[in-house]
């Protein structure tokens, strides 16, 4: 490094510079600290600026070759390791730290401790607790275990995690309030002006349904013969989870929407917002509820369900506006269009539909490149169904409404009506031809009046992420089967993965969301740092590009050839650094 001077109207300006050459060869020269004019430097330093620029220079050289220094660790070939002394550890998990901490996780667990005269580490507890469903998702007794390859060591028994869960569960509405308030100090103003709500359940490997509990049979959204437990969640319009709660598995979901909406109401201090929700949950008597006050709200309509004479308006060809051309307000019929030519445009059409108490838009929208999706995914149900008829057999059960299986139909009598010994299996045009009427088009009710038809759809479209939130739990934090038994841990379980899931959502916003979860979590998994006996640490992975983003994101770095216990410690320090620069409005 060396100083560099520019001529200012102020005087001389002082730069620290380096130069290096990158992998190729080419040299690059970088400012590295600008120190301010010769005025500023002498009033400040009372010195002369170049002398002092001189020498300021040369302690951080000397600084810099310090910290270059080789470490040279010798090891013999005759000595064994010692034993039971592991010396490889995960470091992925400071990230989750990181959030952790920014997301005033560690003060809420502190409040708890305090508050229950706690003798075990609580804070401990419900950080592994939700570091491992991301990292090592498992059983309670495993991630206790899995808990002594972090950095940090655990200091609690498994039998403190069972009573770790029980409070959990009592801190539930504090824990999403909190998660709330804090997000916002730290990520920013949280987009609510649409909420999407769903529901989703998890199922239980048990013979029987629990006689007073939350484990019921239900309608499993996984075509499982098992009881289930139902999870009804709010995410805002990016995606980061709000609010949660768990309900027995047989409980009809459309019920559990109001209950939740109103703690969000309440807890959270909102009240100007879109509810969006799919269309099992569009009942009247959720619509007409977020109709008062500042709510509105967004559902998906099966066209099938529709009223004769709207599902023929809906159905008929003509009458239709292609989205971007509003002002022109321009009719189209589609048997008069050519589907390659505008295979990309989407066209719509609205209708007011009363409903006694109040009135919503019907909009229904059209796209020829939807219809060749449906009709593609249905060509390969019906050569499914078609190969099992061919192979014969008896005829399998359904296990969903988009099962294959709906195709296939059985005779039990002969041409003239007498019954047959044999059943025979054939396919149903009749059902194929009546699901094709419905190839590429897609309802969306609203009680918004002035906004542009295609924002509807758009914010209804952004559904797919709740629907990734479910995905990411069931999927990558292996959610499912749980294997607690009470039901206020059941609760606890769900509160975990609920809060990992607030955790990774801004990892992933942190990383610009140019990855997968899988690529992510992968990486975070394999993060290790391998102990040299009585010297420090040494990078054990590869990095990559996107570790390299997640060292750039959050201000600290873990992949350096060595580093002494001084340089862990500050490295642990950082992981745990509150930032609060976001101003909330």
């Amino acid at each position: 490094m060396r100083i560099r001077t520019g001529k200012t109207k102020n005087g001389r300006l002082f730069y620290v510079i380096k130069t290096y050459y990158d992998t190729k060869g080419i040299e690059h020269t970088v400012t590295v600290e600008k120190l301010g004019n010769e005025n500023d430097i002498r009033e400040r330093t009372g010195r002369d600026p170049d002398e002092w620029a001189k020498e300021y220079v040369k302690i951080l050289n000397e600084k810099e070759k310090e910290e270059n220094t080789e470490v040279v660790v010798k090891h013999a070939r005759n000595k064994i390791v010692p034993k039971d002394s592991p010396n490889s550890y995960n470091c992925g998990y400071l990230f989750l730290q990181y959030l952790y901490h920014n997301l005033g996780l560690d003060e809420f667990s502190r409040k708890v401790q305090k508050e229950y005269d706690i003798e075990y580490d609580f804070n401990c507890i419900f950080s592994r607790l939700i570091y491992g469903r991301i990292l090592h998702p498992s059983s309670k007794l495993e991630t206790a275990k899995w808990a002594a390859t972090l950095l940090e060591q655990p200091d609690f028994s498994t039998h403190h995690v069972y009573r770790a869960l029980d409070i959990i569960q009592q801190r539930s509405d504090e824990l999403q309030k909190a998660l709330y308030q804090n997000s916002i100090s730290f990520g920013g103003k949280r987009n609510t002006g649409v909420l999407y709500y769903d529901c989703t359940n998890f199922f239980y490997e048990i013979e029987e349904q629990d006689v007073d509990g939350l484990r019921k049979y239900g309608k499993s959204k996984q075509h499982q013969p098992l009881p289930i437990v139902e999870m009804g969640l709010f995410t805002d319009y990016d995606g980061i989870p709000l609010a949660m709660a768990i309900h027995p598995g047989n409980t009809n979901e459309q019920i559990t929407l109001k209950p939740i909406e109103k703690k969000v109401i309440t807890d959270f201090g909102l009240s100007k917002f879109i509810v969006c929700t799919d269309a099992g949950l569009c009942s009247k008597a959720n619509k007409r509820f977020n109709t008062i006050q500042d709510r509105s709200y967004i559902v998906t309509q099966p066209i099938k369900k529709l009223k004769a004479e709207l599902k023929d308006w809906a159905l008929a060809t003509d009458g239709w506006l292609r989205a971007g051309e509003r002002k022109t307000r321009k009719r189209y019929n589609l048997e008069d269009l050519d589907a390659n030519e505008c295979y990309d445009a989407i066209f719509y059409k609205e209708c007011p539909v009363d409903q006694n108490s109040f009135e919503e838009r019907l909009i229904v929208t059209f796209s020829f490149k939807y219809q060749a999706y449906q009709r593609a995914i249905r060509e390969g149900q019906i050569e499914r169904a078609t190969k099992a008829i061919e192979q014969g057999g008896d005829k399998p059960k359904r296990r969903s409404l988009n099962d294959y299986r709906r195709f296939i139909i059985s005779t039990s009598s002969t041409a003239d009506g007498e019954v047959a010994d044999k059943h025979t299996y054939t396919l149903s045009e009749e059902k194929i031809s009546e699901e094709a009427k419905y190839d590429g088009f897609y309802a969306t009710t609203s009680d918004l009046d002035d906004n542009d038809p295609m924002d509807i759809i758009k914010v209804n479209r952004m559904r797919w992420q709740i629907e990734e939130c479910f995905r990411i739990m069931k999927t990558e934090f292996q959610a499912r089967p749980a294997y607690v038994q009470k039901d206020n841990r059941i609760e606890a379980h769900f509160l975990t993965c609920f809060t990992a899931l607030y955790l990774y959502r801004y990892l992933e916003k942190m990383t610009k969301s140019r990855y997968t979860c899988e690529q992510i979590i992968d990486t975070l998994r394999n993060m290790r740092l391998h102990e040299i006996i009585g010297k420090g640490y040494s990078c054990d992975y590869t990095r990559t590009d996107i570790t390299d983003e997640l060292h750039d994101a959050f201000g600290f770095r873990t992949d350096y050839e060595f580093m002494d216990r001084g340089d862990l410690k500050n490295i642990l320090h950082a992981s745990k650094k509150v930032i609060r620069h976001a101003k909330s409005k």
